[in-house]
C-alpha cells in the first residue's frame, strides 16, 4: 500500500477501537489481498457503484476529495462526510503530468481542483496532515465563500471544529523485526555496510538523482555506504533514477533498487537495517504543502533523516535535531549531511526520535477525527450540509459531462478504461 492506503488502514483501526465503530475500508481495485483485520470493499474510480449500499447505510464516511461519479453518490447520503485532504493532488499533478501533452496536463489539474471544490462544499468536517496544509485549505474555503460569520465562525473562530490536523502517525509499540529480512538479506550486504534508506516510492515530485549522486560521491570518503530504494513508484522517475545510478557506475554496487513494494508488516526489517534515511526533492509548490508520509516510520524505528529543505519534514528535522538538512539539488551538500549523520551514529539521535515518536502515535494523531465521527449532530436529510454555498456553474457542467461520458463507457463495458 502507498501512503493514502496505509493512512486509511491505521485510521480505520483507531476508529474501530476508540470510537467503538464498525469500520469498513473501501479500496480501489484490484485488491492486493492479505488480512487487514477490517472488512473491505473494492471499487474503481470509473464505477463506484459497488459502494452504493455501504454509503447508504453509513453513519460517517471518511474519504479523499471525490470524483464526479463518487460525488453523485455522496450527495444522496445522510452520513456525516469527513474529507481527508492530506494529499495536495492538484500540486502533485503539476509534477506528475510534467512531460504529458499540455492539454491533458491542464485537464488533470482542472479536474483535481474541481474535486477539491466539490469536497469543500459537500463536507461536514475536514482533516489534513499538517498546519501548512490547513492554511492552504482554509484559503481554499475562503475562496469558495465557505467561511462566513453566520456559518460556524462565531461559534468557533478557530475553525478547528470544521478542519483540524491529523498527521501521519506510527504504532504505539516499538519497531520489531518481522523476520522476513531487509536489505542486508536481500542483497547480502556485509555487516559493516552503512545503509542509507529511501523508504518511500520514487515519484516525479521527488529528486532521487540528487540522492544517488550524493551517495556515489560520499562513497569516496565512506566506502561502505550503500543507498537502498525500498520501493519504486512512477515509471519515468524510477527509470531516470536507475539510469543515473548506471551512468555513475553505482548500480547494484553502491545503489540498490527494490522492485515492487515491501509489505507493510515487514517494513521494520528494512528500517532497522539502516543507519539513516534520506528524502530529497526539488523545490516547487508540492514541496511547500506536502507531508512526507513515510517520515513517521523513521521516527518509529529511531532512524535519523537527511532531507532537503523546503517542506515541513525538513523544518522539523532541523528544529528537533532529528538528522540533517541540505539545500535542494545540491549533491555535495547532501553528501556532507549524510557524512555528518553517519559519523555521529544513529544511537545519538535516539532520545530526540523517542520524543517525536511519542507524540505521533496513531491514537494521538487521529483524536480530531474520532471527535468528528462521534459528534452528536447528524444530517437530518440527504444532502444536508453545514457549509452551504452555491455550486459554481462551470465545474458543475464539467462534472455532468464527466458522468455522462463515464456512464456511456461503463454501459459499453469499458469500466476500467482509461485506467487512471
Amino acid at each position: 500500500m502507498a501512503g493514502p492506503g496505509l493512512r486509511a488502514y491505521e485510521i480505520g483501526r483507531v476508529l474501530r477501537d476508540a470510537a467503538d465503530a464498525e469500520v469498513t475500508i473501501a479500496g480501489v481495485a484490484p485488491d492486493s489481498g492479505g488480512d487487514l483485520g477490517l472488512p473491505r470493499l473494492t471499487y474503481t474510480h470509473q464505477d463506484p457503484s459497488p459502494l452504493r449500499n455501504a454509503i447508504r447505510a453509513a453513519d460517517a464516511i471518511v474519504a479523499p476529495p471525490p470524483t464526479p461519479m463518487m460525488a453523485a453518490l455522496l450527495r444522496r447520503s445522510r452520513a456525516r462526510l469527513i474529507f481527508d485532504l492530506c494529499t495536495p493532488d492538484a500540486l502533485e499533478g503539476l509534477e506528475q503530468y510534467r512531460g504529458s501533452h499540455a492539454a491533458y496536463r491542464r485537464l488533470m489539474t482542472v479536474l483535481s481542483v474541481d474535486r477539491l471544490g466539490e469536497a469543500l462544499r459537500l463536507g461536514h468536517h475536514f482533516v489534513c496532515a499538517g498546519e501548512r496544509q490547513r492554511d492552504l485549505w482554509l484559503g481554499a474555503m475562503l475562496g469558495q465563500h465557505l467561511i462566513r460569520p453566520d456559518v460556524r465562525y462565531d461559534a468557533d473562530p478557530t475553525y478547528r471544529s470544521v478542519i483540524d490536523v491529523v498527521p501521519f502517525g506510527l504504532p504505539a509499540e516499538p519497531a520489531e523485526r518481522a523476520g522476513a529480512g531487509g536489505p542486508r538479506t536481500r542483497w547480502r550486504l556485509p555487516d559493516e555496510a552503512e545503509v542509507v534508506l529511501w523508504n518511500a516510492g520514487i515519484w516525479n515530485w521527488f529528486d532521487a538523482p540528487t540522492a544517488i549522486r550524493a551517495v556515489a560521491a560520499l562513497a569516496q570518503r565512506r566506502p561502505q555506504v550503500r543507498l537502498v530504494f525500498m520501493a519504486t513508484g512512477h515509471d519515468a522517475a524510477a527509470t531516470e533514477a536507475r539510469l543515473v545510478a548506471r551512468e555513475l557506475g553505482a548500480l547494484d554496487r553502491i545503489v540498490f533498487f527494490n522492485d515492487g513494494w515491501v509489505p507493510y508488516g515487514e517494513r521494520a526489517d528494512w528500517l532497522l537495517d539502516a543507519q539513516c534515511a534520506i528524502s530529497t526533492h526539488v523545490e516547487h509548490l508540492e514541496t511547500r504543502f506536502a507531508v512526507r508520509t513515510r517520515a513517521a516510520d523513521c521516527f518509529w524505528a529511531r532512524l535519523p533523516i537527511v532531507c532537503t529543505r523546503g517542506d515541513e519534514l525538513a523544518d522539523r528535522v532541523a528544529r528537533d535535531e532529528l538528522g540533517a538538512t541540505a539545500p535542494p539539488r545540491d549533491p555535495a551538500a547532501v553528501a556532507d549531511a549524510l557524512f555528518a549523520v553517519l559519523e555521529r551514529g544513529k544511537e545519538s539521535y535516539a532520545p530526540r526520535l523517542d520524543a517525536a515518536a511519542e507524540r505521533l502515535t496513531w491514537e494521538r494523531a487521529a483524536e480530531p477525527l474520532v471527535r468528528y465521527v462521534t459528534a452528536d449532530e447528524r444530517p437530518s436529510r440527504p444532502g444536508e450540509r453545514p457549509l452551504v454555498a452555491p455550486r459554481p456553474v462551470v465545474p458543475s457542467v464539467r462534472g455532468l459531462a464527466y458522468r455522462g461520458i463515464r456512464n456511456a463507457l461503463n454501459a459499453a463495458g469499458l469500466r476500467r478504461w482509461p485506467s487512471a
